[in-house]
């Protein structure tokens, strides 16, 4: 059976559908796919396109929209005695891992004849859209908090994207790019169902940098739990494929006052009168993410776990890993944090094989770097 965009409610929909949610007003999955073996792999293709064949339809080489994104470096170390393998997903054309669902999303959306797109975000996101869409040749327009200092959004003026701020909250922002999407395709890296294809593909490298099979542990951070829920597609389709013989535990880390994921996933009630307080993981701080019942059952379904880093021991974090040499922002270490953690209560041990995926650069965060070092 031909795979649909299918919403939470049941309704389906053809791939040639340019809605980004459904009719329910809920976000949009891509119905079950079948996954992929080894001989499928396009070993010529150097990007995340050499895994097309596990996506929903054949993307031919000249509809794709790529900058050479995946194949990240996967480098040893020993944390404290445990071996660990960092994933480091900076090495994308943008600094991040939302080079890969934006690559595949742009791709998807350039097909469907887009000639403008739409984003909001302030940062990552921003500036894989402007870059992605300056590739395709699409015009970008992208949304961000009034208070955005101008250096964080430098990269996606560089790529020649419109930027318009909007005052209020990150909610907010996010709220008036619903209301404009109904003039402009929306690129959300939220709401899209390519974005979360795209960011699968983490999944499909791991297993083919371990030799073809899954690491028994994969520790993350989370904002909205794209990461999270584009690596539970990838296992449960290597799963079902026979290319993996079990289920990769994940393990997830979110800044506390902006832990709505890992309240979830432990089943604490958060107090609607606490105010939650700014972070130096800003690429993390969402209250309300769109597709957290599918992140928490991501965690859920892995026997994984999830944590909650306070900011004293987040700053710890960013200069541990810094220590080694990796220079990660704040964001990304909050999965140090969520590491070192669930190595001290026994859940990740030393004769397993763990990956700890570092998302983004410091190189991109500098005044939050310089706040943990000045």
């Amino acid at each position: 059976m031909a795979a649909e965009l299918v919403d939470r409610s049941g309704t389906r929909y053809p791939l040639t559908d340019p809605r980004w949610r459904g009719a329910d007003g809920g976000p949009l999955a891509l119905t079950p796919l079948p996954g992929i073996t080894a001989d499928q792999v396009d070993r010529n293709e150097r990007s995340l396109w050499r895994y097309a064949a596990a996506l929903p339809e054949p993307f031919p080489a000249g509809t794709r929209v790529s900058l050479g994104e995946g194949l990240t470096p996967l480098a040893p170390l020993d944390w404290d005695g445990v071996p660990l393998l960092a994933k480091l997903e900076w090495c994308n054309p943008t600094g991040s891992f939302k080079d890969r669902g934006v690559s595949v999303m742009v791709s998807q959306l350039r097909r469907l004849g887009a000639r403008r797109v739409l984003e909001d975000s302030s940062g990552n996101g921003g500036s894989s859209v402007a870059a992605y869409a300056a590739a395709a040749g699409i015009a970008a327009k992208i949304i961000v908090p009034a208070a955005t200092s101008a250096a964080k959004i430098l990269m996606s003026r560089a790529f020649g994207a419109e930027i318009e701020p909007v005052p209020g909250t990150r909610d907010e922002v996010g709220a008036e790019a619903v209301r404009q999407s109904a003039e402009i395709p929306y690129a959300s890296h939220n709401w899209h169902p390519y974005f979360l294809q795209g960011v699968k593909t983490l999944g499909y490298e791991l297993w083919e940098q371990l030799g073809w099979d899954a690491p028994d542990n994969v520790v993350v951070v989370a904002g909205a739990g794209s990461q999270l829920i584009g690596l539970d597609l990838a296992f449960t389709e290597l799963l079902a494929a026979g290319a993996i013989g079990h289920r990769p535990r994940l393990f997830v880390g979110q800044p506390a006052d902006w832990a709505t994921i890992v309240e979830a996933v432990n089943g604490v009630e958060r107090d609607p009168g606490l105010v939650r307080e700014p972070t130096a993981a800003e690429g993390a701080s969402i209250a309300n993410p769109v597709r957290l019942p599918e992140a928490v059952e991501a965690v859920r379904r892995s026997g994984g776990g999830a944590y909650a880093v306070g900011e004293t021991e987040l700053a710890g974090a960013v200069r541990k890993i810094c220590a080694r040499g990796l220079y990660a922002e704040p964001t990304s270490a909050v999965a140090v944090a969520a590491l070192d953690h669930f190595i001290g209560t026994g859940d990740i041990r030393a004769g397993e094989r763990t990956v700890l995926v570092l998302s983004g650069s410091g190189l991109k965060s500098a005044e939050r770097m310089a706040g943990v070092f000045g």
